[in-house]
């Protein structure tokens, strides 16, 4: 027995209506993740403090000083704690400041770019101040590597001896290339300090008794030799390995 022609009406109809919400359900959810995809990532917070006392700080959500941090978008909620102080910040692409006369918290939002970036009370820079950089952090040398800008001291006599040590005294094995100053100490009539490298060459006299400072520009890997030129076949001599 067939179905009455009302009955098979109803039918396609809810059919229908199963159908249309189902698609509206399914346009729904991909337009919700259409705007999750569009919206953009939540920038990272930070905290900075100026006041009550002699004291300006900026940190991390973990209460961490901030020294060192990736590029990117940042909000810094500024608490500024007294009328007698303000917190500026400078660095590429930023310069920011609260009022010295003013108190209350305020929230910047900034890009940070690689550099370096700086914040002060402007009334007492002197001693409230701070940096961080914002980039990777910049590779280290090995353990023991000399690197430039130390200063060295290389001795001659008065014994039959000669050394070259960094200024805390520990002796120089290895140094990357660049430039050093190194403080001569000739302390013998009879000895002299010579200093050979890639380059680079230069020597007291044998009666010379004193101190000499040189500017000594290491431009390539090699091996740098330090003797005294009348005793250097007696072991009055050394060197160090030169390295990028």
């Amino acid at each position: 027995m067939s179905k009455p022609i009302g009955s098979r009406a109803r039918i396609r109809q809810a059919m229908t209506r199963a159908a249309a919400v189902a698609l509206a359900l399914v346009l729904a959810a991909l337009l919700a993740s259409a705007q999750g995809a569009a919206s953009p990532a939540q920038a990272t917070t930070l905290f900075a403090t100026v006041g009550p006392g002699f004291s300006i700080a900026l940190r991390d959500a973990q209460g961490n000083r901030v020294t060192r941090l990736a590029p990117g978008t940042y909000e810094i909620r500024v608490d500024d704690r007294s009328d007698v102080h303000n917190f500026r910040l400078t660095g590429p692409g930023v310069d920011e400041r609260t009022d010295v006369e003013g108190t209350g918290t305020v929230t910047w939002t900034v890009t940070l770019r690689e550099g370096t970036y700086r914040y002060v009370c402007e009334p007492h820079a002197d001693s409230m101040r701070g940096s961080f950089t914002v980039g990777a952090p910049t590779q280290q040398p090995p353990p023991g590597v000399v690197t430039p800008g130390m200063r060295l001291v290389l001795t001659s006599g008065p014994g039959f001896s000669i050394t070259l040590r960094t200024a805390a005294g520990r002796a120089v094995r290895t140094l990357q290339v660049g430039t050093y100053t190194v403080t001569v100490r000739d302390r013998s009539r009879t000895h002299n300090a010579r200093l050979v490298a890639p380059g680079f060459r230069r020597a007291t006299s044998v009666p010379f008794v004193g101190t000499q400072r040189w500017r000594v520009a290491l431009r390539r890997p090699g091996t740098l030799r330090f003797l005294c030129d009348p005793h250097a076949s007696g072991g009055m001599r050394g060197s160090a390995r030169i390295v990028r």
